[in-house]
């Protein structure tokens, strides 16, 4: 799907054409591709790392335009999985278009609220800086689940709350090196810019980018550092809770044990023998207190022997 934009008055305006300063490709099919090899000459490779979830940052500078590869953040779900995905976008400029090629329609969200876009580059770098706040909005959402799983797992040490917080540790990952390669794209531009003699207030936009990113890939290494040890402890006092268990029953067997064999003793022919001159009401409640007496004296020496 092709929606086109004109720039009017510093916000983005819709409009039906083929020509407009800013369009965007949404899971373009087959025709929109012909499209974009013939009339803007974005060659296949390119187009296939834009709607490549898996592809890394970069960023090609040409004679007449530059192409960037940008990770960002997926629209978090809210699912059982927990889990916060990451996609890749192409954003292919010149001083007088900006194309975006992705999987959705979600890059061009809620530009133009922070600043007025004039230009083309004002709308790249207003893209840029909304997907870094995005990952930022992303990372405190992440905190919010960490420490609910945590209030959870401390009642009930369930698997599902295991398996979330791996989820969670597994996105983080994917934050971190996703940001990380952000990173390199926007000191890369940072560089073009001031070579292409852009104005002082986009290179100092550039440079607000550059400490946004960094920041956000700080928090995201902190708290994947923090998941990773908080993950390491639930599970080790989920191991000890079950030793602690199989302790218990251990005991349990234990005790029981040698109570077995004393009763099946006595109820053979056996018993009745040797108490044959004795009154079974006599016999068997003192049998039973025998019983009692040495399971609490084998209680009694297994405590000793854990202490």
């Amino acid at each position: 799907m092709i929606k086109s934009f004109q720039l009017n008055n510093g916000v983005l305006q819709a409009v039906e054409r083929l020509d407009a300063e800013v369009m965007l490709f949404s899971n373009p099919d087959a025709a929109e591709r012909d499209l974009l090899h013939s009339h803007f000459k974005l060659d296949e490779h390119a187009l296939a790392s834009a709607l490549d979830p898996d592809e890394v940052s970069r960023i090609e500078f040409h004679p007449d335009n530059l192409f960037l590869i940008w990770k960002r953040p997926e629209n978090y779900s809210g699912a059982d999985s927990l889990a916060f995905e990451v996609s890749s976008c192409g954003l292919l400029f010149c001083a007088q278009r900006l194309l975006v090629i992705a999987t959705d329609d979600s890059p061009l969200h809620g530009l133009g609220t922070r600043q007025r876009l004039n230009t083309p580059l004002d709308v790249l770098l207003d893209l840029l800086f909304n997907n870094i706040h995005h990952y930022l909005g992303h990372l405190k959402v992440i905190k919010l689940v960490a420490r609910e799983l945590q209030q959870k797992f401390n009642r009930s040490m369930q698997n599902q709350h295991l398996i979330q917080m791996f989820n969670l540790s597994e996105s983080l990952i994917y934050y971190i090196n996703a940001i990380h390669s952000n990173g390199a794209v926007l000191t890369r531009l940072r560089n073009h810019a001031e070579k292409q003699r852009f104005s002082a207030e986009a290179i100092s936009l550039i440079d607000d980018l550059i400490i946004e990113n960094n920041q956000c890939y700080k928090q995201a290494e902190i708290y994947s550092t923090v998941f990773s040890g908080l993950i390491e402890a639930r599970g080790n006092l989920m191991n000890n809770s079950m030793n602690n268990l199989l302790r218990k029953l251990t005991l349990i067997n234990v005790v029981f044990l040698p109570l077995n064999l004393i009763a099946s003793i006595g109820g053979m022919s056996e018993f009745s023998m040797m108490t044959a001159g004795t009154p079974w009401w006599v016999s068997y409640p003192l049998f039973l207190s025998a019983m009692m007496a040495g399971a609490g004296v084998m209680v009694l020496g297994l405590r000793r022997l854990a202490k």
